[in-house]
């Protein structure tokens, strides 16, 4: 029976009249609107007390969206607003305004400062990752505790990397996603410059002549002269109790 133009028109309007969340796709899934997207993945990361990774809200948001255009709607919509959304690598999080930090309270019993040794130590590791024990040594002239890299361990920002395929298989050093996010840095390419470290004080002012900031790997997977940890590895290292899971 062929449909008359009112009946199609009639049709048409009835389609235009479902919301978003009751219409289905060719594979049978529930569609939603783009507002509704941003909502869930909102909502995601506001629920979060970590930063959330863009595997995660694309396993939560509906298939085939694109979580980057997504993500950074929101981050527009945030920018002025008291709290900004921030990326720190592949991980999205809810941050104060940076211009606002001055109003914040913080608590008297805030953790520590870290120490000039630690803070030395913390830079090279960031600038020179991946980065064993002897050439954080040889670059600081001095010899590193292992006081000063288990405060780094513990505070999240510091990492065991690999092994280095080199005699003795040294084990390399390198940050992680909870220093970026500490410190408000995207990737590891947003690291300070010289000028901006000698103002912080991490840079004596008796800088020798030809000397750069060098290029860290600006990625986590292993590098060509690096093989991954293994179980054996750990513990060696006292992270893996023998044969058993981390302690």
């Amino acid at each position: 029976m062929t449909m008359t133009e009112d009946q199609n028109d009639a049709l048409i309007a009835a389609d235009n009249d479902m919301s978003a969340n009751e219409r289905e796709d060719d594979a049978g899934h529930t569609a939603f609107s783009d507002s509704e997207v941003e909502r869930i993945a909102e909502a995601l990361v506001f629920a979060s007390a970590e930063p959330v990774s863009e595997a995660f809200l694309a396993d939560r948001l509906p298939r085939g969206t694109n979580i980057a255009a997504v993500m950074q709607r929101l981050a527009d919509f945030y920018a002025l607003r008291g709290v900004n959304l921030t990326r720190t690598a592949d991980r999205w999080a809810f941050r104060t305004a940076a211009d606002l930090s001055f109003v914040i309270r913080k608590d008297d019993n805030e953790v520590r400062k870290l120490s000039r040794a630690a803070l030395e130590v913390l830079a090279i590791i960031a600038y020179h990752q991946p980065v064993t024990r002897a050439e954080i040594e040889d670059i600081r002239g001095v010899q590193t505790s292992k006081g000063t890299l288990d405060v780094l361990m513990e505070s999240g920002w510091v990492r065991f990397r690999g092994r280095r395929r080199s005699p003795g298989r040294p084990v390399t050093l390198g940050t992680t996603t909870d220093f970026l996010d500490h410190f408000g840095l995207e990737e590891l390419r947003d690291l300070p410059g010289l000028e901006e470290l000698k103002g912080a004080g991490l840079l004596s002012g008796r800088i020798p002549a030809g000397f750069h900031i060098p290029i860290p790997s600006l990625g986590d997977d292993v590098a060509e002269e690096e093989d991954p940890i293994t179980q054996l590895d750990l513990e060696e290292l006292g992270l893996l109790a023998p044969g058993g899971a981390g302690d």
